[in-house]
């Protein structure tokens, strides 16, 4: 998507963490890391250090103050995330009370490079973006971006990478509405809880991107232009690449749906959609049957 130029931007609630200053040590495929990633959301630890890449060293915050206005997010991937957190937060902000939940923004959105600690552990960047319940944050190294197109075949687009975050601060406000603890995610398979926390989360960002030109900054500027279908279809293709099943594919050439833990291909297209056509209040995906999933 496109944001208009002249919207404002507001950096309070994202966060830029510098290069770490340790070293780097090995490095693994990229479908053994983004394996390690499923298995770490699974399990609640961090993996994704047996893959190599991580580091050890300190960070310091950095300055996002190039982000004021939507061209910056038009140029720049870090200001993109934060006018995409803006949009979402005044997306949210109305829409969070029609589920039966009163909204609070997450703590933070932190942007980095290397490895970060989180309120989850210690996370490097082959953990991919994840949202951490008991900090209430997101983490995104921008990378991981360039990693789903040279490395999975995404077409790429402003979108699939809003998407992203659009799905991270969906599981948000499911630790709002109380799913986080309801569910058994420590069960896997294509009806289990774990591919239907994801599901829901797929649902809540196409809910957002269906209202997302609508979304206003602080003087009634809409940020985002009308969404295209061919952005639209830069999204559905970044569901589509990091579902269990592509996935899969691409480390073993098999397919074992007992042990997914974030839907198909298929499955997360379909609920993006169904979000996108339908609105958040049609993203329930605990009270259907295995076969409408």
């Amino acid at each position: 998507m496109t944001f208009n130029d002249n919207a404002k931007l507001d950096t309070s609630r994202v966060s830029k963490r510098g290069r770490n200053t340790g070293i780097a040590v090995g490095g693994g495929s990229a479908v053994v890391v983004i394996g390690l990633f499923l298995l770490s959301q699974l399990l609640g630890v961090d993996l994704t250090g047996l893959a190599g890449g991580a580091q050890q060293g300190t960070q310091n915050e950095e300055s996002l103050e190039k982000c004021d206005f939507g061209s910056d997010a038009n140029a720049d991937v870090e200001c993109l995330m934060v006018g995409a957190e803006n949009s979402l937060y005044d997306y949210w902000t109305d829409e969070a009370p029609a589920l039966g939940v009163a909204f609070t923004p997450t703590n933070d959105i932190n942007l980095f490079t290397d490895s970060i600690g989180t309120g989850c552990g210690q996370a490097s960047s082959a953990t991919g973006p994840f949202y951490c319940p008991p900090d209430q944050s997101i983490y995104i190294d921008t990378s991981f971006f360039d990693e789903l197109r040279t490395q999975f075949g995404a077409t790429g687009g402003t979108l699939s990478e809003m998407y992203v975050v659009a799905h991270e601060y969906g599981h948000h406000i499911q630790n709002l509405l109380g799913v986080m603890d309801r569910t058994d995610r420590t069960d896997t398979g294509p009806t289990s809880d774990s591919v239907r926390t994801e599901l829901q989360a797929d649902c809540f960002a196409g809910a957002w991107v269906a209202a997302a030109s609508t979304t206003e900054d602080v003087d009634g500027v809409t940020f985002l232009k009308p969404v295209t279908d061919a952005q639209v279809a830069d999204a559905l293709n970044a569901a589509s690449v990091i579902g269990d099943d592509r996935i899969q594919e691409m480390g073993s050439g098999q397919v074992n749906p007992e042990t997914w833990t974030h839907g198909s291909s298929e499955q997360r297209e379909k609920w993006f959609q169904a979000g996108l056509k339908n609105g958040a209040g049609s993203c329930d995906t605990f009270s259907i049957s295995g076969s409408e999933l």
